[in-house]
């Protein structure tokens, strides 16, 4: 067997084995499914009706809720990440002669196809409460790469600070920036109607050119530069985040 097809296959047990804890953890369960439904709901109900986007403020706001929620999985990932480095389970894998990348390549795989899941849920729910999306099926495919693209580039920056802390309360709060990101951003309020010494930062962090790309398609308006300026980001974080990984791991799985 070839060395790639046994690490292909030993990253599969390990998809395996996250989604079998995720299934039986009800924190993680509550964190994939439950608060971003309530994230939406609360934006949609309590803010919405102070928000003035030139339309109606659901269908302005369901691209951020979407990249906000991917920002919560993904930090779980951080945490599971560095549960294991602290639990010792990854010496464990090492006397059992598995491959050494199969352990993030599964965690991250995890983190995409959860991640991915939550995001129909919410579009599901979207819908019901009014989100009228009025794009075709190839714009809707495109809106599944970015949003899968960006929760990979996450994932690996989020494998990479479960890594690199001492625990996994650490890694939760690694992450709490990422998070934080789209707050800061034209995901919840047009840029121009932030603070003038705001606005440029808001202008030029990766999750302003990704909301409008996903508002771009889902909407079926004008893209423009966001559509690449977001694929930039995206490339850029994901390989970022897989060699601080890979890097990361192998010094603590060698010390």
């Amino acid at each position: 067997m070839s060395t790639l097809t046994h690490a292909a296959q030993d990253s599969m047990s390990m998809v395996g084995r996250n989604l079998r804890h995720t299934l039986r953890s009800p924190d993680t369960m509550i964190m994939t499914f439950v608060i971003p439904v309530s994230i939406l709901l609360m934006f949609v109900y309590v803010f919405g009706g102070a928000m003035n986007v030139g339309g109606s403020y659901i269908d302005y706001v369901v691209p951020g809720i979407l990249l906000l929620c991917a920002g919560f999985g993904s930090g779980g990932t951080a945490v599971t990440v560095a549960t294991d480095m602290h639990t010792g389970i990854v010496d464990r894998f090492r006397a059992m002669a598995v491959s050494r990348t199969s352990v993030l390549t599964g965690h991250v795989i995890e983190s995409v196809l959860r991640n991915l899941i939550t995001t129909g849920l919410v579009i599901a729910v979207a819908v019901a409460i009014g989100f009228r999306p009025t794009t075709d099926p190839l714009r809707w495919l495109a809106v599944a790469g970015v949003i899968a693209l960006f929760v990979l580039a996450l994932s690996w920056l989020a494998a990479a600070a479960g890594a690199l802390v001492a625990n996994p309360e650490a890694a939760n709060g690694f992450m709490f920036f990422f998070m934080f990101l789209p707050y800061v951003s034209s995901a919840f309020v047009p840029v121009h109607t932030l603070p003038s010494w705001l606005r440029g930062f808001a202008e030029h962090q990766p999750v302003t050119s990704i909301a409008e790309t996903v508002r771009g398609l889902l909407m079926d308006t004008p893209v423009g530069d966001s559509a690449p300026t977001a694929l930039a980001w995206c490339v850029g974080i994901a390989v970022a985040g897989y060699l601080a990984a890979g890097l990361l791991f192998g010094r603590r799985s060698n010390a």
